[in-house]
């Protein structure tokens, strides 16, 4: 599935057939899409989550984000963070910690648990994700996120637009509580998804992100859909910025040939992976394995919370469906 082969292109509407395609799910299906919500980033950072949560059952989240801490996270983990946490909050990347601080005051949760919570968000992400190229130039993206705890996830999947101005800064789809994104859309610039790459104990992880100062790969995401001014410029902070883990990041542009897979290390890129569709490869697929080495048949992709489809060059267009249980 990680090789790109010559021939006729499929209408773009294929790939969300492609991605919807899996067990118990008719292709005639059409999933719920998930609630949308405007997030002002003009407002404070720990008020900018707050009429979002407002749309919550708050004893359901507590108990869904309780659930996720309790089963993810060792005991002497929240020990260590406990006692952490207040040395380094005043160095931890804004506007990220401020918006996590906000949510925590409401649901009464420490800042030690919400911000482990977010990291733990980090890890155990298996997707699907593609980036390919029409006969006519045009770029499409879609993706699948597949995670545990899917009867939490489904109910706390919200796609989200982020305001500047009044005016949508970037778009994005994430957990309610979750900061970062995994799937986001900067309008007529880029599109990105992010797939795990699992290279290592996500307490490490945790001890990259406290201690060396390096960014969690969710938060990056969307740090680049709000601060990147184009697909190269995009490509080049997704490949070079300190991350506290291995990724992978897929990226679709605006213009022909504008798509590639960058594999990640934690301090820079392992491997770029463009699109080439001169020579055939008009497409490229990433789950969670390098695309040199052959997948393990154990992976059946049997997890999804909910599945993308986006075009930079057509923002209106930005779809994601919350999977049904099957």
């Amino acid at each position: 599935m990680h090789t790109a082969r010559p021939g006729a292109r499929p209408a773009p509407a294929l790939l969300l057939l492609l991605l919807w395609a899996g067990p118990g799910v008719p292709a005639a299906a059409a999933p719920p899409a998930p609630p949308l919500f405007n997030v002002s980033l003009d407002a404070a950072p720990e008020l900018r989550w707050l009429p979002v949560l407002q749309h919550f059952d708050l004893d359901f989240l507590r108990s869904a984000m309780a659930h996720i801490l309790g089963d993810k996270v060792p005991k002497w983990v929240h020990a260590v963070m406990r006692v952490a946490v207040g040395e380094l909050e005043g160095s931890l990347p804004q506007p990220y910690a401020d918006e996590i601080r906000g949510m925590c005051d409401v649901l009464g949760f420490s800042l030690a648990d919400c911000i482990l919570i977010n990291l733990a968000y980090e890890s155990t992400a298996f997707c699907t994700s593609i980036v390919a190229q029409d006969s006519k130039g045009h770029i499409y993206h879609g993706r699948n996120l597949d995670y545990p705890f899917g009867d939490f996830l489904r109910k706390m999947t919200v796609d989200v637009q982020f305001l500047k101005n009044g005016q949508v800064a970037f778009t994005g789809t994430t957990f309610i509580g979750y900061v970062g994104l995994w799937t986001g859309q900067s309008p007529y610039k880029f599109t990105i998804s992010g797939d795990e790459r699992d290279k290592g104990w996500w307490w490490e992880n945790a001890i990259a992100a406290f201690f060396q100062r390096h960014s969690p790969i969710s938060w990056l995401i969307r740090t680049t859909l709000s601060e990147s001014e184009n697909f190269e410029a995009a490509v080049d902070k997704l490949a070079k910025t300190p991350l506290i883990a291995d990724v992978y990041y897929i990226v679709g542009g605006v213009s022909p040939r504008e798509g590639v897979v960058i594999t990640r290390n934690r301090r820079g890129p392992a491997d770029i992976w463009p699109l080439d569709p001169l020579n055939g490869a008009w497409f490229r697929v990433e789950t969670n394995y390098d695309h040199w080495k052959p997948a393990p048949a154990r992976d059946d992709r049997s997890f999804t919370v909910y599945t993308t489809v986006m075009s930079a060059a057509n923002p209106d267009k930005y779809m994601t469906r919350v999977r049904n249980l099957g």
